[in-house]
């Protein structure tokens, strides 16, 4: 079995690898929906699965020169196709797991702000999520961690930094957060607003407090709308840690709580929330950088963008109240896979065995009002 792992893959793809051609077998919509950048779309899966000489012909065309990776959702029929593409005289191999193990990549890179402090940010490409790790006199903390919680370890161990708090900008909607396991395999504090931690014991952060991490003070700012929950975090005067509240091209959604039933709200009042929430966000210097919790794409560290860049790019900014509780309330895009189970899973609502954790968050994060 010819194979390549998802951090190879990912290896090869940031350093630029012109040699290397992706090759997506799934259905078209599956594609559309969701899938690796710069990856061609041969929807073969129906074939392979039926009769995998059928496909030969679709695949035959493929240039002969490149080395080709093929997927699918699992990495089982997508091995079918390099067998087939093997048999054509391809160099073919398959990634393994298929868009389940590219969902599990991590990237991560320093942020380049004013501080004499480090700002690290841990991108996870498959899911378009950012999270990002302090680091302060030895101290660290991180705010919006995955799952996969060997991902921080290392960066924590890069820098030799000893870990003192975990923090969530909100109850995600969109990924299984690994904050409470994280914090509590290091016996420090998981911080989490009381308005989304419905039923779990987390450490209270609320408007106007201060965390200290070595020789920083941490402002936090309630900024809710997208969750009644959300806070953003002021890092020193020099960044804004905006969770899903404050995209560098969109604002957080507004629905998603309300439909996952656990809000005792409306989807207009969350709007009109929000545009309050964003005016105290939006009261800052231009040079101020903004870190969101996601990117679409497939983002690759560092990814950031000043207040002022913020300010010219976001078309949501650009509306009055009226207009933007309106086009929040009433254009509603597809909802994140499983948002309601993954939703209730973080707020401590829900309890899913570790072994269903990983398929419950696949898919693209769609957490972005469009």
């Amino acid at each position: 079995m010819s194979e390549i792992r998802p951090e190879k893959l990912s290896e090869r793809l940031q350093a630029g690898d012109d040699g290397l051609l992706v090759l997506d077998i799934r259905h078209e919509e599956e594609y559309d929906d969701w899938h690796i950048p710069d990856s061609v779309n041969v929807d073969v899966y129906d074939q392979l699965t039926d009769d995998p000489n059928a496909a030969k012909d679709a695949l035959g065309d493929l240039p002969d020169e490149m080395e080709i990776v093929t997927i699918c959702t699992a990495g089982i029929v997508s091995q079918t196709a390099t067998d087939v593409l093997q048999e054509l005289g391809y160099d073919a191999e398959t990634l393994t797991d298929g868009m389940n193990g590219w969902s599990r990549v991590h990237r991560h890179a320093p942020v380049p702000v004013d501080l004499d402090d480090t700002l690290v940010q841990v991108a996870r490409p498959g899911k378009g999520c950012l999270s990002h790790v302090l680091i302060s006199d030895g101290d660290a903390v991180v705010f919006d961690p995955s799952q996969y919680l060997e991902e921080y370890e290392a960066v924590l161990e890069n820098y030799d930094a000893e870990l003192v708090g975990v923090f969530d900008t909100h109850a995600h909607a969109d990924h299984v957060s690994g904050a409470g396991e994280l914090a509590d395999s290091h016996g420090v504090p998981y911080y989490l607003h009381p308005e989304d931690a419905l039923a779990i014991d987390a450490t209270p952060v609320e408007e106007g407090q201060t965390v200290t991490v070595g020789q920083l003070d941490l402002g936090v700012i309630h900024t809710p709308g997208h969750s009644e929950g959300s806070v953003s975090f002021d890092i020193g005067g020099a960044a804004l840690i905006t969770g899903d509240t404050l995209f560098h091209t969109s604002v957080g959604r507004v629905e998603l709580g309300v439909e996952a039933g656990i809000e005792d709200a409306d989807v207009e009042g969350n709007a009109a929330t929000l545009y309050e929430s964003l005016q105290r966000l939006l009261d800052r210097s231009d040079d101020t950088v903004v870190l969101p919790a996601h990117d679409p794409g497939s983002p690759d560290p560092p990814v950031t963008a000043t207040l002022g860049e913020v300010r010219e790019r976001n078309e949501d900014l650009e509306r009055d109240r009226e207009e933007f509780v309106r086009e929040l309330a009433s254009d509603i895009p597809e909802h994140p896979p499983n948002f309601e189970r993954v939703k209730r899973t973080n707020v401590g609502q829900e309890s899913i065995p570790a072994d269903e954790l990983a398929d419950l968050e696949l898919g693209p994060n769609n957490c972005a009002a469009e």
